[in-house]
């Protein structure tokens, strides 16, 4: 018998929160349990996620140490073979576990599963670019171009997990792209194109939207490997440069000149590295108005779908 786990961290979502749980408990195919680790909310995120008397939550609480030690925590908590993620700002259609249970019926030789999605931004909700066909895919060739993977919308054998390690705790971007690349390499992975999550791009405290210098023994760097595929290191480095762009904004000059000399290997972001070079060499203030330019732009152009 197939067992799922929902794993949610949680930090300062009191206003969405409440939200993301409705939609989880009205599930057709409700889980086994849903693993709530709080990484030392100072709002009222813990008292809205007591009003729940669902006898399927387990609520457990930590001092701050990140989204990945959070993480990390409810998966070692877990008892299910199958660790479903989801963020405490996310929300999921009625029938998504449904969906992902019959993934792991019909591909049972893979070690995760992910469903399309769709990004809300306050305003509308607009369909992710994301695999149009059912399948077992090449995560690594299909990511350089769309979205495979997101937490709130994958499935993974919780023993895979555990054996890779885990999320990287301490590392504050990248630390969900860590982990699908140690996945990807060990494992294969199917998709479903059915948009059954909702990312939200419009939540208070995302945390991609705040950034400070990283202490981690965790690194992009590490993922490099020269006997691996060329597309995965080609994903890697990928997933660096657009990290040193958001470093870069925030004044981490010098992380981002490391990441462009350490992954200059790249042949297939070249337009991305550019964009860091003109970032990195804008003047420290007036970088998060041309980062914050060049991303409003760019979503204006997806949401008319252009």
């Amino acid at each position: 018998m197939t067992t799922i786990s929902v794993i949610i961290p949680l930090y300062n979502k009191a206003r969405e929160v409440e939200r993301t749980l409705r939609s989880l408990l009205a599930q057709r195919t409700l889980p086994d349990e849903i693993i709530i680790v709080d990484d030392g909310s100072t709002d009222r995120s813990l008292e809205v996620v007591r009003g729940f008397k669902s006898p399927l939550i387990k609520l457990f609480s930590q001092t701050n140490q990140g989204v990945s030690a959070a993480r990390n925590r409810a998966i070692a908590e877990a008892q299910g073979e199958w660790i479903a993620l989801l963020d405490a700002d996310d929300r999921w259609h009625e029938d998504y576990l449904g969906e992902q249970l019959r993934m792991i019926e019909r591909y049972p030789e893979c070690g995760a599963y992910a469903t399309a999605f769709k990004v809300d931004d306050g305003k509308r909700e607009v369909v992710a670019n994301t695999p149009q066909k059912e399948g077992v895919v090449d995560f690594f060739a299909e990511s350089m171009h769309r979205y495979v993977m997101i937490p709130s919308a994958t499935v993974i054998k919780r023993e895979l997990v555990l054996r890779l390690g885990g999320f990287p705790v301490g590392m504050r971007m990248g630390e969900d792209q860590y982990l699908w690349t140690k996945v990807a390499r060990a494992a294969k992975i199917a998709f479903s194109p059915k948009p059954l999550v909702i990312y939200s791009r419009a939540a208070e405290n995302r945390s991609a939207a705040i950034f400070r210098p990283e202490v981690s023994d965790f690194s992009l760097e590490d993922l490099y490997e020269e006997s691996a595929s060329d597309i995965s290191n080609e994903y890697v480095a990928r997933v660096a440069l657009g990290k040193a762009l958001v470093e870069s904004s925030r004044g981490g000059t010098a992380q981002a000149r490391r990441a462009l000399e350490f992954f200059s290997y790249n042949r297939l972001s070249g337009r991305l590295a550019r964009k860091v070079r003109v970032l990195n060499a804008l003047p420290v203030w007036l970088r998060p108005k041309a980062l914050a330019l060049y991303n409003w732009l760019a979503w204006a152009i997806a949401r008319k779908g252009i």
